[in-house]
């Protein structure tokens, strides 16, 4: 079994390879609860990503199974254990200024250009057709294989929570969702609402202009790329607009100003990245925030803008909340400001995910921010909160996974942690296992999001490889 030539059986399926990924890239599978129906609970999208996959599985033999239309799974093989590939095929929103259709999965310049295509419809079709080489050789297996198809994985989670409610825990099992070599330990990640309470304020005086409206972000897990502001201007806008100018120029940002009844609207631009590490983006609604604290605005919008700014501009690390971590594991604890919002009638609010080092207790750094929030009159809603994930290294899994990547790639394979949240953490021995390979640039979440070719075909490779001695 050794002299197996895992990329030549890849390679003689690359064209139906290409073909499935660029299929499951053209489904549009964003979160629309707004449009669920009780057999799509997640919207249309997301059930038709699923049904493609388990159709697929179903006529190439496997065994397939829907979860109450929140997940999925596909099985071959025998035995009690279960090796899983945790995968999902839901995408986050597809957000501005891509190049090509984000859901045409256009291939140019030896690449997929899709949202989803590496985070993480494109490495599910790698290690699906993994699966089916495995499958398709007839190897003698000790364990059943089961890819486990989530569909809320860029939200809530529901699809997983749901779906080991009513199915059993494999036994050990990677998620093709995040770098390569091997993540053995992730981040804690906390979601959270810090929403400003209503109370006296002090009357501000000489008020250059009252915020209407501020909006800016979708997703706790994504920097917003954009951020719009409505304004009424007390004197002549003239003073604020070449505020405005010189701030765009000053920080070599886009954007624009009109009027529009009566009201100025301020549009900037950002860049998106994923909220594991806010460093990777510009943050539209906190640029806006930074911008705003320079006028002289109404008292209860001040009072946001103020605390905005002054506790998250320009810091990503929570040394202004005063809950600043880090360990060797996993380096230092991250916030992301994904969405901030303000009306007249709510008052401000903005969203944040937290992810923390796995040495860190959450709990305590809660008390911290409650104490903080409450001084500030603010306070916190919506909390959840996924707890850290880390597998020892001399793990079967992941000895197993070293050798395979050691084989497969010629190159010492480094064990790494990362401030996403996988599958992986799922199981208690589990780990993210690729498709980013050392030196690609992690594009996900971003605009013109791709996966090159030759690293979906390489990937499967090793999924293969890693699915028959992880279950021989």
């Amino acid at each position: 079994m050794n002299v197996l030539d895992w990329n030549k059986e890849v390679n003689n399926r690359k064209e139906s390879l290409i073909k499935d990924a660029q299929a499951l890239l053209q489904i549009k599978s964003v979160l629309d609860e707004e449009n669920a129906k009780e057999d799509a609970p997640l919207g249309q999208g997301v059930k038709e990503a699923l049904d493609f996959m388990l159709t697929l599985g179903e006529k190439d033999g496997f065994t397939a199974k829907n979860v109450g239309n929140l997940a999925g799974h596909l099985e071959f093989g025998e035995g009690d254990e279960i090796v899983g590939i945790l995968c999902h095929v839901d995408v986050v929103p597809e957000g501005d200024g891509w190049s090509s259709d984000p859901f045409g999965a256009e291939i140019r310049d030896g690449k997929i250009f899709a949202r989803g295509a590496i985070d993480d419809k494109g490495p599910t079709m790698a290690a699906y057709y993994a699966m089916k080489i495995v499958k398709e050789l007839d190897l003698p297996l000790s364990k059943r294989v089961r890819m486990i198809i989530g569909t809320d994985e860029e939200s809530n989670w529901r699809c997983v929570d749901h779906y080991f409610k009513h199915e059993e825990m494999p036994t050990l099992g990677f998620a093709p969702d995040a770098d390569f070599p091997i993540i053995y330990a992730e981040k804690g990640i906390s979601d959270f609402d810090i929403v400003q309470l209503k109370k006296e304020q002090k009357e501000v005086i000489n008020v250059q202009a009252e915020v209407n409206s501020f909006h800016s972000g979708l997703r706790y897990n994504m920097v917003p790329d954009f951020a719009k502001a409505s304004l009424l201007i007390h004197f002549e806008p003239t003073e604020i607009v070449q505020k405005y100018s010189d701030f765009l120029r000053d920080g070599d940002l886009e954007g624009k100003y009109y009027m529009d009844n009566g009201m100025l609207i301020l549009e900037l631009q950002g860049v998106s990245a994923h909220g594991l590490e806010p460093e990777n983006g510009k943050n539209a609604g906190l640029l806006m925030a930074n911008f705003l604290a320079g006028i002289q605005l109404d008292a209860e919008s001040q009072h946001f803008i103020t605390f905005t700014n002054q506790y998250f501009c320009g810091d990503s690390r929570g040394k202004k909340l005063g809950i600043a971590f880090e360990d060797h594991i996993t380096g230092e604890l991250t916030v992301n400001v994904g969405k901030l919002s303000y009306t007249k009638e709510d008052g401000g609010r903005l969203g944040l995910t937290v992810r923390y080092p796995v040495t860190n207790e959450m709990d305590h750094t809660k008390e911290k921010l409650d104490q903080l929030l409450e001084e500030n009159h603010f306070t916190i809603e919506n909390f959840s909160d996924s707890k850290p994930h880390h597998v020892a290294e001399d793990d079967f899994l992941i000895q197993t996974l070293k050798k395979v990547y050691q084989l497969q790639t010629g190159e010492e394979p480094e064990l790494l942690s990362i401030g996403g949240g996988t599958y992986a953490r799922s199981l208690k021995s589990g780990v993210a296992f690729g498709p980013l390979f050392p030196g690609r640039e992690d594009i996900a979440h971003q605009k013109d999001e791709y996966m090159y070719i030759e690293d979906l075909v390489k990937a499967t490779a090793i999924y293969a490889h890693a699915i028959f001695e992880l279950a021989k």
